[in-house]
């Protein structure tokens, strides 16, 4: 293998370790106001995620009793 791939920081973030230390110093670079935007913004997808499941499940039960 290439020397210069070989020591390359996305080859050591694709391991289990690498990936935890790229997201431990992610976590140490980014400020509490971008984490809480990130918060913030993933709570709105789960929302999402839940009334996209609920509108699947009506529908499903409206076939049902067709």
């Amino acid at each position: 293998m290439n020397h210069d791939l070989e020591n390359h920081p996305g080859w050591k973030a694709s391991t289990f370790e690498g990936s935890e230390l790229h997201s431990l110093l992610l976590g140490l670079e980014t400020t509490l106001r971008e984490k809480i935007i990130w918060n913030e913004e993933m709570q709105k997808l789960q929302d999402r995620f839940a009334k996209n499941q609920d509108q699947i499940y009506r529908s499903e039960k409206r076939a049902e009793t067709a």
